[in-house]
């Protein structure tokens, strides 16, 4: 086929659809309506003279040509994204952009920035504050530290784990000194608990406690995450499941609390990058930054263990 007659408005919107599985993203993406990509895909599929998308209600599937299209136009997309990225001139002081969840940022990145800029000044760090996937694409961060219960695939990326994470109650010392003593870990029943998101965080530590779920009130704040939790138990105004990763100054220091020795895995911490080898070399630079303080928060943990 003459490279001419390409219909490449209609492949990028239908490449745009079939990665999010959904005509309406792809719209907002592109800045167009809607119905302009419906239109684009199906004069595209009258061109191919076969369906690309299976419609069903509310919601399509790609069809197998659909998905054989897609990872064509993937893999063809991000290499032009990347030939583009190389020629585009270079800035006299090299920037490395990361995305990185909101209570990861607060907490554990920002308050340790200052230290990679003294190792090397001659790098900039752009830190994009984004909970969502990412594809990293051409236009998006090379680099990405994420938070996940589970061992997690990100799709056409590469993840490497750089600690896993474990949760157990911690109170400022004032609030512990005008309560009641805890003893055991059913006496928190006498305090207000502090909860991340839902209340299963600390369902599931009460069960490895032993402590039997009817005799503990499910009530107390709901706050968005760790950095606000941690804020809140600062405060003195609940006890919260601390992550040790993200609260080890505050317990070294005596600012907050361990009460008991009762630690329940909560998931862990991933550097999550395209391809982890082939990083450019600010972005090397600031993963081997990356992997070197968790390790020595990993080593501070054990030696208080």
């Amino acid at each position: 086929m003459k490279r001419g007659r390409l219909p490449l408005t209609a492949l990028r919107s239908f490449e745009m659809a079939g990665r999010h599985l959904s005509f309406s993203r792809a719209a907002e993406e592109l800045y167009v309506s809607q119905a302009a990509i419906s239109r684009q895909i199906r004069e595209l599929e009258a061109f191919l003279r076969q369906p690309l998308f299976h419609r069903l209600h509310r919601r399509v599937e790609l069809t197998d040509a659909g998905r054989r299209l897609l990872d064509q136009l993937m893999r063809s997309f991000d290499d032009i994204d990347r030939l583009i990225s190389e020629m585009v001139a270079t800035p006299a002081q090299s920037v490395v952009r990361v995305s990185v969840e909101p209570s990861l940022a607060s907490v554990w990145l920002v308050p340790r920035l200052n230290r990679f800029s003294r190792l090397r000044p001659d790098i900039d760090v752009s830190v994009e504050v984004d909970p969502r996937p990412i594809e990293f694409r051409s236009d998006q961060p090379e680099l990405a530290l994420r938070f996940s219960a589970h061992a997690t695939s990100w799709p056409r990326s590469e993840a490497e784990i750089l600690a896993s994470t474990v949760d157990s109650p911690v109170l400022s010392p004032a609030l512990l000194a005008s309560g009641p003593a805890l003893e055991k870990p059913a006496d928190l029943a006498h305090y207000t608990l502090l909860h991340e998101e839902n209340r299963q965080g600390w369902a599931r530590w009460f069960e490895a406690a032993g402590v039997p779920p009817d005799t503990i009130p499910a009530r107390g704040p709901m706050l968005a995450d760790v950095s606000l939790s941690k804020q809140a138990a600062l405060l003195g105004h609940g006890v919260a499941l601390g992550d040790f990763l993200q609260i080890g100054e505050e317990i070294a220091s005596g600012a907050l609390i361990k009460p008991f020795d009762i630690d329940v895995a909560s998931g862990a911490y991933w550097l999550v990058a395209r391809s982890l080898k082939d990083l450019p070399e600010p972005a090397k630079a600031f993963a081997d930054w990356v992997r070197s303080e968790f390790a020595e928060g990993r080593r501070a943990l054990e030696a208080k263990a």
